[in-house]
């Protein structure tokens, strides 16, 4: 399957390797796509668990889905 999210806080291209290093290490995540214009991140994924950990990964580095909560780590 492949998904579309709106997210926040892409700035640069620092953002992009950052969501894209950590997205890949998750298993079963393939063929991401970042947009810094339109902040979309796009990737395919085989189960809604691999999307779930997709979406909280995120979260947790700082860039979430737009209308979730920030995990970010401090």
């Amino acid at each position: 399957m492949r998904t579309t999210v709106h997210i926040e806080n892409i700035k640069c291209d620092r953002c992009i390797k950052t969501i894209m290093n950590r997205l890949l290490k998750i298993e079963n995540i393939s063929e991401v796509d970042i947009n810094t214009e339109a902040c979309t991140v796009a990737f395919d994924y085989h189960t809604e668990h691999d999307f779930e950990m997709a979406k909280h990964a995120l979260s947790r580095i700082g860039y979430p889905i737009v209308g979730t909560e920030n995990r970010l780590k401090s």
